[in-house]
């Protein structure tokens, strides 16, 4: 085995135990110890392959991107002939799903200290914008008219909404909707954001 196959391998023991302590204990349980003795490895070799902690959650966080993403998109698809309110309500449900079933790898995904002037990975940027992409097509159709600009605010405003509604959720807070009734009070957002973008 080369160096660099030595060095993918060890990667990848390393993201799947990361993976798998996020999925058990959450983010803040990651220690470089704890991985390094899952992995088969020293501490420093970990550095030989991660700049630090930050890049593993994130290596973890791509793989939550796809998981998650590839439910979103199956649940769009089945409702890719509907209305685009309607469409954003699938994509909407099966975040809650995910979020619902998965709810640490769900919260690290906002976790990793990151803001927009951050020096954001590529491929981290892109898995974001192929999400945002679900909500800002059906807005671009409701508003032809729109700049991109404007449909970017739509588009991240409509997230933040479902996502705080969720994450109220998921966290079961005494303001949270009801989690039986969460379905319901996410389409009427929806609806009502889509009814405002038409007009």
């Amino acid at each position: 085995m080369s160096t660099q196959d030595r060095r993918a391998a060890l990667r990848n023991r390393l993201t799947d135990a990361a993976e798998a302590q996020i999925a058990t204990d959450g983010l803040a349980s990651l220690r470089a110890r704890d991985l390094a003795k899952v992995a088969g490895c020293s501490v420093g070799a970990i550095y030989t392959v991660f700049e630090d902690l930050q890049a593993i959650a994130l290596a973890v966080n791509m793989r939550t991107f796809s998981t998650m993403g590839g439910e979103i998109l199956a649940k769009v698809r089945t409702a890719e002939t509907a209305p685009p309110a309607e469409r954003m309500i699938a994509m909407a449900h099966a975040y809650l799903e995910y979020a619902t079933r998965n709810p640490l790898r769900w919260k690290a995904l906002f976790e990793v200290e990151m803001s927009r002037d951050s020096d954001i990975p590529p491929a981290y940027a892109s898995a974001l914008a192929q999400l945002f992409s679900l909500i800002s097509g059906p807005l671009r159709e409701l508003a032809p008219e729109a700049d991109a600009d404007r449909i970017e605010m739509l588009t991240r405003g409509l997230f933040s909404s479902i996502h705080g509604m969720v994450l109220l959720g998921v966290e079961n807070r005494v303001s949270a909707v009801p989690r039986a009734q969460l379905p319901d009070a996410i389409a009427f957002i929806i609806r009502a954001g889509c009814d405002a973008t038409s007009k």
